[in-house]
């Protein structure tokens, strides 16, 4: 099943541009044996992912990617259920950073959130590049 979401918040883009993620998310999922029950993508603005950053991590600071994790925490189901915020203005400033298109940072961003919900973290320096290596190696799905 490849229930993937795409909606908008406080933020005009044509969502029909991102479509063409869903078969890469999906062979990603894949080869990790997870299967997507429902993935919901939700793009928006600095300011609406700040305020969620703010009502529900404390965290007074500005992201890229805010993942929800919908699974109950008493499965060890492969299915995937989540929530993935990512603000499109700050991937943009952050492509711009690193002097790389808007695609490839928003495939890997995309990708992030996914990953954190398969079992990946980036909280010490050993996680992060465990991390790093496996979004390199889903960007070579795609």
């Amino acid at each position: 099943m490849n229930a993937i979401y795409l909606f908008k918040e406080d933020y005009n883009t044509d969502l029909r541009k991102f479509r063409k993620y869903k078969n890469w998310i999906t062979k990603v999922c894949a080869t990790y044996n997870y299967t997507i029950e429902e993935l919901n993508y939700i793009f928006c603005s600095d300011k609406y992912l700040h305020k969620i950053n703010l009502e529900y991590l404390n965290h007074d600071t500005y992201t890229d990617i805010i993942t929800f994790d919908l699974q109950d925490d008493n499965t060890q189901s492969r299915d995937i259920m989540a929530d993935i915020f990512i603000s499109l203005e700050r991937v943009t400033e952050n492509a711009n950073k690193i002097c790389t298109d808007f695609d490839k940072e928003l495939a890997r961003v995309m990708i992030h959130g996914l990953l954190h919900i398969i079992g990946f973290n980036d909280n010490d320096i050993f996680a992060k590049s465990k991390m790093t290596l496996a979004e390199d190696k889903a960007l070579e799905l795609l």
